[in-house]
């Protein structure tokens, strides 16, 4: 939240994701009046940015929803798809459902599209300018001017060299405050030349052994780069056979009819494929299963073979029948290509646990389970530092990480860029 004068302004309003204390957060009361905001920003449509923008409408919020247009329309998918799970957990459990389909309508009723460099004043003095943040589709970073002032807030900041997407601009000169991501301040991917190579060999190694590899993905960006990837590796480049490769995610699904809409948003060399008559998220092998009967159906299918499936942590979807099944097998292979968040099926996977409970069944993990940050979507410790040290902010809060990881981010930014920088803490104010 930031406040101008008397006006108060939000940027994102997203869900808790991890284990059941955190996820329980969601049911807290907001610790402000939705009523009293004047606008409300978003930097893109992952859950954990938007998942409760929902319950602003219900609790009061009348204002509008600033995004680019391929946020909008992915956020509807989004919120969609969150309600129908808080609806299953309600019926298994009696988790409470915080809002509904009405709730949703309200806020794709007051969403205003916002093009990237757009200059757009939301109340007289305030003005916002979306810049591309690379991170998914649709992503920015948000420029605030106001009284002389400059605040910059981060949303997510992409990874390098992402396929389809641009960039991330650079952040503009003279910022008074940079509210930033944290996600892997401490961490270095593997180098992004060798990302190509680097699944070649995976996917290589995985189907080897005739099993089945199990790759738990975001529907947003995600596993729109890895069906770009593997149209490259599969069918432009032949670098693997041609073997099945499902995309069982309904939302994954629906949210690539909407990269096929939006292809201005695409960078040079995906624009020049789709200019040369490739489609982009199709190719032989690939099969969408939209349909719970379609999903069934990959059982039956003899290894090898590849699925892509929800969710990216391990924490619903229908990757949770795929790992009930298939993690036991040695001849099978786990890849994780996203981050785990703390206390989430991935995560406890990720660090060796055995076995892990999933549907209420103790399944034992005897496949082999690999991992690739180059496939990530956040930036790393080395381009958090030079993105932020090239521009020199006053001062920057660092937000949306685990605590530590935030804490080592401080320290490089301090020594290397040297910037102020400190971490944020709940209910602390920060004056510009």
């Amino acid at each position: 939240m930031f406040t101008v004068g008397d006006r108060h302004f939000l940027v994102d309003c997203g869900m808790f994701q991890g284990d059941k204390i955190k996820e329980s957060k969601n049911r807290d009361p907001l610790p402000f009046d939705p009523a009293s905001l004047s606008g409300v920003l978003i930097t893109h449509a992952h859950l954990d940015h938007v998942g409760r923008l929902p319950l602003l409408v219900k609790k009061g919020y009348e204002g509008k929803f600033y995004a680019t247009a391929p946020t909008i329309e992915l956020l509807e998918l989004i919120l969609e798809d969150a309600l129908q799970i808080m609806m299953h957990n309600h019926r298994a459990t009696g988790a409470e459902v915080i809002y509904d389909a009405t709730d949703i309508a309200k806020v794709m009723q007051r969403c205003k599209p916002v093009e990237y460099l757009e200059k757009i004043t939301i109340v007289p003095g305030v003005v916002c300018t979306f810049h591309d943040a690379g991170h998914i589709f649709g992503s920015a970073f948000i420029e605030v001017e106001a009284e002389g002032k400059k605040a910059v807030f981060s949303g997510d900041v992409g990874n390098i060299n992402v396929p389809i997407l641009r960039d991330t601009e650079a952040l503009p000169a003279n910022i008074d405050l940079l509210v930033c991501e944290s996600t892997y301040g401490n961490r270095l991917h593997e180098e992004m030349t060798n990302r190509e190579e680097l699944l070649t060999n995976l996917i290589s190694d995985a189907i080897s052994k005739g099993g089945t590899l199990m790759i738990p993905s975001f529907s947003l960006e995600r596993t729109q780069e890895l069906i770009y990837e593997l149209n490259a590796i599969v069918d432009r480049k032949h670098l693997l056979p041609r073997i099945p490769i499902f995309i069982d995610s309904p939302l994954a699904i629906k949210a690539t009819r909407t990269y096929l809409k939006y292809t201005k948003y695409y960078d040079q060399e995906a624009g020049r494929l789709v200019k040369s008559g490739d489609d982009l998220f199709d190719f032989p092998g690939l099969v969408m299963t939209e349909t719970k009967e379609e999903s069934k159906k990959i059982n039956s299918t003899p290894g090898p073979k590849i699925i892509i499936a929800g969710a990216g942590m391990m924490t619903g979807g229908r990757i949770l029948h795929h790992a009930m099944r298939y993690l036991s097998d040695e001849r099978n292979t786990l890849l994780i290509v996203g981050y785990q968040s703390e206390g989430t099926l991935g995560r406890k996977i990720l660090e060796g646990h055995s076995p892990v409970e999933i549907m209420g069944e103790r399944i034992p993990v005897r496949c082999h389970v690999k991992s690739v940050g180059a496939l990530s979507a956040h930036a790393d410790q080395n381009k958090l530092v030079a993105w932020i040290g090239a521009a020199q902010p006053k001062k920057v809060v660092l937000n949306h990480g685990e605590e530590y990881v935030s804490a080592d981010l401080v320290e490089k930014l301090k020594t290397e860029a040297n910037v102020v920088a400190v971490v944020a803490a709940i209910g602390a104010d920060e004056e510009v």
